[in-house]
């Protein structure tokens, strides 16, 4: 029983090398977008990364935006670093988070691979298309088109955003107040999280 659920698969995939072929693209492409967002400016990465925005003198709107591949905890501990390095950088000692909230924002993809004689400006291991009777119907899709039967792959994407309005103040945090933040506090004890997401510049 064994020996035949192992051979079954290379069996079809040997019929089939195309099929073998684009479900090996899929994976690869799934790992390569496997990488979180980065500790960095909104303007490096098609809009992910911090923002801020200056209100008063002493008050900003901090941002941070990250890709599916970013966790809610690491998107929230971004927004408090920067608004310590915000508040150091102009000459206050603490913060207080006024008002905050985290967005989650989910979509779903489905991608339809499928082989043949097909139309379309050129070949590709997927299209998007119409899924019946187990094989795909293209709609002026590209790749492959009429042929082998397809396999429609839905896929979850959750991006989450972080916002605060941060006051900024001098002098030690006030001990009652819970939304208050000692901005070198934050940037010590965040510090090594923050480098240890960073990417390997080197690669």
């Amino acid at each position: 029983m064994v020996s035949k659920s192992i051979a079954r698969p290379s069996a079809r995939f040997a019929r089939h090398p195309f099929k073998a072929f684009a479900a090996t693209a899929i994976a690869l492409f799934a790992a390569a977008c496997a990488t979180s967002t980065p500790y960095a400016p909104a303007d490096r990465g098609g809009g992910y990364g911090f923002s801020e925005q200056r209100i008063e003198a002493n008050r900003y709107r901090v941002m941070f935006r990250g890709n599916s591949s970013t966790t809610r905890e690491t998107v929230e501990n971004y927004l408090l670093y920067r608004a310590a390095e915000l508040t150091i950088a102009n000459g206050y000692d603490h913060f207080l988070i006024v008002e905050n909230d985290t967005e989650a924002n989910t979509t779903y993809r489905s991608t339809t691979t499928g082989f043949g004689a097909g139309y379309g400006p050129g070949w590709g291991p997927a299209f998007y298309g119409r899924y019946r009777y187990g094989y795909a119907f293209p709609y002026y899709a590209w790749g492959w088109g009429w042929g082998f039967p397809a396999d429609t792959y839905t896929q979850e994407y959750t991006r989450y955003s972080a916002v605060a309005f941060v006051l900024m103040q001098k002098g030690p945090k006030p001990d009652n107040e819970p939304r208050a933040f000692t901005a070198r506090d934050v940037i010590e004890n965040l510090q090594p999280f923050v480098a240890a997401q960073r990417p390997d510049e080197s690669i």
